[in-house]
């Protein structure tokens, strides 16, 4: 698909039928909503602190960020949503159509007792192909960009990290950059934790558009 085509629509094999997709439910009559969904991810164990803090990432479509953070221990939520644009309390729509800056991300909460914020960010350079400056994998366009979005306080680590990533990478050009910290905004509520709620969906997408392929020719098996 051409980089400026419009990036809500793909196709997906799922057995024998080809249907349209985008990277969104499209549930029939799924209303918009502004507050924040509930919290999916890891349940909170007898060792958790009780402290909470949070870290954001734009990694292409929000299904897969999402899902590959949830289940990592310390992760307390993973909530879809949009980040880095100036429009204020932005739908999906109109993300994905342009102008709004914003980017499909991830807000991970989670236990710095358990897990600290540099390994989220080492964790989140081995999900995406921080090469490809257009989109992830079979998402294409500008609302399908990465970066890490950190506060002051966690951008040394976040800036470690990314060096210490793209030194791995051996002289690819590594182009996910890290971005200052700004307003989270939620997705709707029907595009939350969609791996679990849709897994035969979910499936066939990540097949279609060839993550794991991809992943293996970026960072090696």
């Amino acid at each position: 698909m051409p980089v400026h085509a419009r990036p809500r629509r793909r196709l997906l094999v799922l057995g024998a039928v080809l249907a349209a997709v985008a990277c969104s439910p499209g549930e029939p009559g799924a209303s918009a909503t502004s507050s924040p969904p509930s919290a999916s991810g890891s349940t909170t164990s007898v060792q958790d602190s009780g402290r909470r803090e949070v870290a954001v990432f734009a990694g292409g479509c929000f299904w897969s960020v999402e899902s590959n953070f949830e289940h990592m221990p310390g992760v307390v939520a993973a909530v879809s949503g949009f980040a880095g644009g100036q429009r204020v309390n932005p739908t999906y729509d109109q993300v994905v159509r342009g102008g709004t800056g914003h980017l499909e991300a991830v807000q991970v909460t989670f236990d710095p007792a358990r897990i600290s914020y540099r390994q989220l960010v080492d964790r989140f350079w081995r999900t995406i192909d921080p090469t490809d400056p257009a989109g992830q994998f079979c998402d294409r366009g500008a609302s399908y960009g990465t970066a890490v979005f950190a506060t002051p306080a966690q951008k040394p680590a976040a800036e470690a990290s990314r060096r210490a990533a793209a030194a791995a990478l051996a002289g690819k050009r590594f182009t996910t950059p890290v971005r200052d910290a700004g307003r989270f905004w939620p997705a709707e509520a029907h595009h939350q934790d969609f791996a679990r709620r849709d897994p035969v969906r979910y499936g066939g997408y990540t097949r279609f558009c060839g993550r794991a392929a991809r992943l293996r020719a970026v960072w090696g098996a």
